[in-house]
């Protein structure tokens, strides 16, 4: 069977309590065929954890919101 799995570093995209959180350079295994992103159970912890301890972040960038209507 062909692996189509690949190693890479994706930007993680969440919602959280009405606020946006965007976490750059996170390592997860991406199906090349549907872009599914595949997470190890510690990354998914370390998530968690940076969004929990609300330490400040790295960098804070201004991000337009539209309606779909």
């Amino acid at each position: 069977m062909k692996e189509t799995m690949s190693e890479t570093e994706v930007t993680y995209t969440l919602e959280h309590a009405g606020r946006f959180f965007l976490i750059e350079h996170v390592p997860a295994r991406v199906c090349r065929e549907t872009g599914e992103q595949y997470f190890s159970p510690e990354t998914v912890e370390h998530l968690q954890a940076l969004i929990k301890n609300r330490r400040k972040p790295d960098k804070v960038v201004e991000t337009p919101v539209y309606e779909y209507a």
